[in-house]
């Protein structure tokens, strides 16, 4: 076995927004854990509430993370987050930074998903068609959570889409500043309180003939046209400039949401190796000494 990715501390996959460690034998990060466990990292994927804020997600993930760090006696561990992942890592990393050696924010809309804010004003707050949605959206969390094998999750999805808006974001952020940057379109600080931050996303990438099996790639494309403040920079829920987070990587690769985690199994829309992207940073992390 390769030890090219054998990082100092462990690393830690975090689901996003109605995800999932494993459901069935498949996993949210679609072979990611394996790749990088035959380059020689230890690897975990964790379960937080499908639906809920960023907060009670993080608490979830503090608990899961203490667990860790006691089974495996490392002294921190590696934080790596899709779509609402990041903002449970983040907060970890806020409270916690000496059980954290780095954060890597993957496809999040740390400043607020555009497609929230549009949901939010579709949807009169108190009003039955708003009750209706997180009736459903709720269901679909509980449902998530019990046939992936956790069913003590709680699920609040009004809590979730609140937390994820510009507006939501912008409280969070005033909280827990850290990686944030202060300019639009630009970089955070790469170390705060001795955690590295790092973040990675893509853009649907026009012309392109979609993947007619894809229907993930299908629906990224059709919602890529409601963005109104990036509209041609974003991968179908998040915008570009909305998913900098500390030292960018890389924030336009060719990848729709979820190609960001290998998605559907393994079949991205612009054929983009998405498991040497996840190989590559875990080499990144490990000439860092993490």
């Amino acid at each position: 076995m390769s030890t090219e990715a054998s990082t100092r501390y462990p690393i830690v996959l975090i689901h996003g927004l109605f995800g999932f460690d494993k459901i069935a034998g498949m996993a949210y990060f679609f072979k990611i854990k394996e790749h990088l466990e035959n380059a020689g990292a230890e690897v975990f994927a964790v379960s937080v509430p499908a639906a809920n804020s960023n907060e009670k997600r993080g608490e979830f993930l503090l608990s899961q993370v203490e667990q860790i760090l006691q089974q495996t006696g490392a002294a921190k561990v590696n934080l790596f987050g899709h779509s609402q992942g990041p903002l449970a890592a983040r907060y970890v990393a806020a409270l916690h930074p000496e059980k954290v050696a780095s954060v890597t924010s993957i496809s999040c809309p740390n400043q607020g998903s555009e497609i929230a804010d549009q949901l939010r004003k579709a949807l009169t707050p108190g009003a039955l068609p708003e009750a209706l949605a997180l009736l459903i959206f709720n269901a679909v969390g509980t449902f998530l959570s019990v046939i992936s094998g956790h069913p003590q999750n709680p699920q609040d999805a009004a809590a979730a889409f609140a937390s994820l808006t510009s507006e939501g974001l912008a409280e969070f952020n005033r909280k827990y500043p850290q990686g944030v940057p202060k300019v639009w379109g630009g970089e955070g600080d790469e170390v705060v309180n001795g955690v590295r931050y790092y973040s990675w996303s893509g853009t649907v990438q026009q012309p392109q003939t979609p993947q007619i099996l894809d229907p993930s790639h299908l629906n990224c494309i059709a919602l890529s046209k409601l963005f109104y403040k990036e509209k041609d920079a974003n991968d179908g829920l998040v915008g570009q400039f909305s998913s900098h987070l500390g030292k960018v990587i890389r924030s336009d690769y060719p990848m729709d949401h979820f190609d960001a985690v290998n998605q559907i199994a393994g079949k991205t829309s612009w054929g983009f190796d998405v498991l040497k992207l996840y190989l590559d940073h875990a080499i990144l992390l490990k000439s860092k000494g993490l």
